[in-house]
């Protein structure tokens, strides 16, 4: 099933009986695809006794735990279709997943990025204000997360500026400049969240420093742990911007590089949400049965983009809860949770707290 309508569509349009009228073909077409084309993964579904002929529901399908990545290379494509191998940060000593690419999947997976995200910014390029350093873009044949997060955002901006020099020090003066020169236009702010803390509030509240970005929307990602360790709540976070800077638009996201393009953004009322393009299923971390709403468990992530390796279908190392589905606040169908924080004894990951602990 093509899902080429999915990039004219309105990303959170459907409801849940119109959403699953294409989802669970669509889900049922990659696992048939991938067993056909990735050794690994037939040996692990005929290993689970998991009747591939059958007309299952996508809830239904088999999950990877995302760990797998790290472990084995799990592809549905030959060596000579790969275009680029994507990897996911991990500290000194850590393994990290690879993801291989073809020209398919890394096509559609930018692509619906930039649905899901000009739903929040509008389809116009903004200056754009990037709380890194230039120096993490190196070997462009394999990204790691966060150089793949800071390119994959960047293609909604236009006269890009770099807050940070190569040794993580902010450049006030650079900074000043670039929203002298954008003063009364909307400007895109992006960076990994414990970067942004880190580099840019922290100094900021320790300098004289005055910026003015209220007309400026910060898109931020990473994990939420080591925020946490310095007792970082999500509102103190968006409080501190405010008084800074005046930023009062400020969306989190949550997303992974094994499922690249296919990203939960924060709503304006503080929600998670399932694009067109992805789903999530709460799982209980004593049997994986499916969590009602309202209760937390291990989240299971579900996308329609991966073709070239068999990561549609993932149990990720995260915690959270269910919110709701097709009645958030803020009127986007689908559904909507927050995530509680990293399963006991996961692995550190995500690129702002491994930049961190590396």
């Amino acid at each position: 099933m093509s899902i080429e309508f999915l990039f004219k569509t309105d990303p959170y349009s459907m409801g849940i009986e119109e959403k699953e009228s294409f989802f669970t073909p669509c889900l049922r077409e990659l696992t048939k695809h991938h067993y056909q084309n990735c050794n690994s993964y037939k040996k692990m579904l005929d290993g689970l006794q998991f009747e591939i002929k059958k007309d299952f529901q996508y809830n239904e399908i088999p999950f990877i735990p995302v760990r797998l990545f790290k472990n084995l290379d799990l592809r549905s494509i030959s060596k000579e279709e790969i275009l680029k191998t994507m990897t996911s940060s991990g500290t000194t000593g850590q393994s990290v997943s690879k993801i291989f690419l073809d020209k398919e999947t890394s096509l559609n997976q930018s692509k619906a990025l930039v649905v899901i995200v000009s739903s929040f910014l509008g389809s116009r390029r903004s200056p754009m204000l990037i709380i890194d350093s230039k120096s993490v873009l190196k070997d462009r044949n394999m990204f790691s997360a966060r150089g793949a997060g800071i390119l994959g955002f960047s293609i909604f901006g236009k006269k890009v500026c770099y807050a940070l020099d190569d040794d993580m020090s902010l450049n006030k003066e650079r900074v000043r400049q670039f929203i002298d020169e954008n003063k009364g236009k909307n400007i895109f702010i992006f960076g990994f969240t414990f970067m942004v803390y880190q580099h840019f509030i922290k100094e900021l509240r320790k300098s004289d420093l005055e910026l003015d970005l209220g007309m400026g929307v910060l898109i931020h990602g990473g994990g939420w742990k080591k925020m946490q360790s310095e007792s970082i709540t999500r509102e103190k976070f968006k409080d501190e911007l405010y008084e800074l800077c005046r930023i009062k638009s400020v969306h989190d996201y949550y997303g992974m590089v094994e499922q690249t393009g296919s990203i939960y953004m924060e709503c304006e009322k503080g929600n998670l949400h399932a694009s067109l393009f992805s789903d999530i299923i709460i799982r209980n971390p004593d049997d994986f049965s499916i969590s009602p709403i309202g209760q937390k468990g291990i989240i299971q992530t579900l996308s329609v983009l991966p073709k070239s390796y068999p990561g549609h279908s993932l149990l990720t190392e995260d915690e959270g809860t269910l919110l709701g589905e097709d009645d958030c606040a803020c009127g986007r169908l689908g559904k909507y949770f927050k995530i509680s924080g990293r399963i006991q004894e996961a692995e550190l990951r995500g690129c702002s707290d491994t930049y961190v602990e590396g």
